[in-house]
Order: C-alpha cells, then structure tokens, then sequence
C-alpha cells in the first residue's frame, strides 16, 4: 500500500505537549506536514501555564528533520484559539488539518461537583474545539479543503465521578456532527476520536487535587505516568492521522483507538413500538416496554433528517403512482 503521507499539508494540534497530543505532532511532522504545536502547559485539572510542553516537542520534532511551531495560546477563549489558528497561517501559509485535543480533568460527582468545575470542561473540551475550528473554517472553505479531528472519549457512557468530563464530551459529539453536515459541500471532514491510552488524564485523580482537582494541581505534573498496560499514546496516532488524511472516506463519525485495536462507535435507534388507534397511555408504554428496547434492525442515522424520517414514516403519506 502506498504510504500516506501529508507533504504540503498545515496541522495544528491542541494540547500537543504531552501525551496523546504530542503523539499526533509527532507522526504527522514523521508524514510530512508542518505542525502548530498548541499547549498552554497547564496541569490536568486547568491550572497553571507552561511554555516548556509545547517547546520541548517542537525541539523533538526539528531534530527528527521536521517543521514545527510551539504555541501556547488558551484555545478556551476565542481570542487563544484564533491565535493558534493564525500561527499557521501566519508562518505556514496555510491551514489543512485542526486535531482539537486538549483537555482538562476534575475527577468529581454529585453532590460535590462544583458549577465552576463544568464550566471549565465546557470551556476547554466543547469551546476550545469550537474556537478553533471556527477560526480555521473560512481558510477552509477558501481552499475548498480541510480535515478536522475532535475529541471525545468512551467517557460518555459513563462513570459516577466523570461528571462534568462527560458532559462536554457529549457535547464534542453533537458539535461534530453538525460541523460535518456543515462542511459536506466544502470538502470539509470532521470526525471524533475516542482514545484509548495512557496519560497523566487518563491515570485518575491525584491525593494531592482534593475533591476536583481545580485548586491543588500543578502545572508541573509529571509527563507521562508509568504504563504497565501496553496502552502508550502512540498506538492512538494512525487513526488520527487517518482521519486528517485526505484520503479519510467519512465525516461525522465516531472511532476509538488504543493498544492496537481501532472501532467504530456510534449512535442508533431502535425501530420501538408503534402505537395505534386511541391515544397512547402510561400502560402502552409499560406493557410495550421490551419492544421499546429491542435492538433488533436497529437503525444507525446519518443525521436528524434522517432519524426524523424513519421515526415520523407511519406519518408521511403512501406514495402514489403517477
């Protein structure tokens, strides 16, 4: 097979200094492509800043025979995420590929979740992805070509303490999907990596950070912790880079990767029960509750209009012959 490269092609990766992040700088600068290496430095939890992340991977990269750029902007404001976004047009000339991976993590739930803590997801997760993919859309469309990747994770089905990291993480999902319908005509891709890998995130809350981790963690924390599970960031990287490839076949999709496998993850609805005659009641419900959650012929929507259809079909009219 012909090896997939990215020469000519302009990335900007957020939260690039460490970890999964710096995974992904990594392998596409290996493919050719010119990376913005954006990281603010801050610790797991959002405190602090740090220029030495974001430094020292681009160092790595130019002694690898590369280009590469370190950015440190707050991609959690507008102004930080237009700035990451100039950077590569500034210096490149050009803007291919956005990976939004930068995140935070405060390990809390209810009732000790904290409003400020949901806030800060939000921002960083659902805000950041949205700041630079809007400041990278017009380039985009100019070009009549782009590749963005956005992070979720298998967070959102769930754990008691994930809380707030799962809330914005839904809300990656529904972002990508309108974005994808969004940029179909402009030869825009978007799509969602859920990984799956070893990182100072992914190692749980720290003694130290106290309920939420917000106020006692450091911008110093260490870089990587120990990965006794074969699950190292890099096995991540060529699903990324597969979707930031021009060569990606989809768009609003979901796909997980880690220690060696790669799957689909996705969104469906069951074909349920279908009530008739008088008006439903609480007991139709009741007394239909397994046809409801039958996931046999289950359909998996391409977006809204879809879904709507087949939920509302007994509604549409027969068609008739001409």
């Amino acid at each position: 097979m012909t090896e997939l490269r990215f020469d000519g092609r302009v990335a900007v990766v957020t939260g690039a200094g460490r970890g999964i992040g710096r995974a992904y700088a990594h392998l596409l600068a290996e493919r050719g492509a010119r990376v913005v290496v954006n990281d603010l430095g801050s610790s797991v939890g959002g405190a602090g800043a740090n220029t030495t992340p974001a430094d020292r991977v681009v160092a790595e990269i130019q002694a690898a025979g590369g280009e590469a750029l370190a950015d440190a902007s707050d991609i959690s404001t507008a102004a930080g995420g237009a700035t990451a976004v100039a950077a590569a047009t500034e210096r490149f000339g050009r803007i291919d590929i956005v990976i939004n991976n930068a995140g935070i993590m405060r390990w809390a739930r209810l009732p000790e979740l904290h409003t400020a803590d949901v806030e800060a997801h939000l921002a960083v997760h659902l805000l950041g992805s949205f700041h630079t993919a809007r400041a990278a859309w017009p380039h985009m469309v100019a070009a009549g070509y782009g590749r963005i990747v956005n992070t979720a994770s298998a967070g959102v089905f769930g754990l008691p303490n994930n809380t707030a990291y799962a809330a914005a993480k839904g809300g990656v999902i529904g972002l990508t999907r309108s974005l994808a319908l969004t940029g179909a005509r402009r030869g825009i891709k978007v799509n969602v990596i859920a990984p799956a890998a070893m990182t100072r995130m992914a190692a749980g809350p720290s003694p130290a950070s106290g309920t939420t981790g917000a106020a006692t963690d450091s911008a110093d924390d260490p870089e990587q912790p120990d990965d006794d599970l074969g699950m190292p960031p890099a096995l991540v990287a060529p699903m990324v880079a597969y979707l930031a490839h021009e060569s990606c076949p989809v768009s609003g999709e979901i796909y997980a990767a880690g220690a060696g496998r790669f799957a689909r993850i996705f969104l469906a609805t069951t074909p349920g029960y279908l009530h008739t005659g008088a008006p439903a009641t609480v007991e139709d419900v009741a007394a239909n509750w397994a046809a409801i959650n039958d996931e046999a012929d289950y359909l998996v929507p391409a977006h809204l209009i879809d879904w709507s259809a087949a939920f509302t079909a007994h509604l549409q009219p027969p068609a008739t012959d001409a």
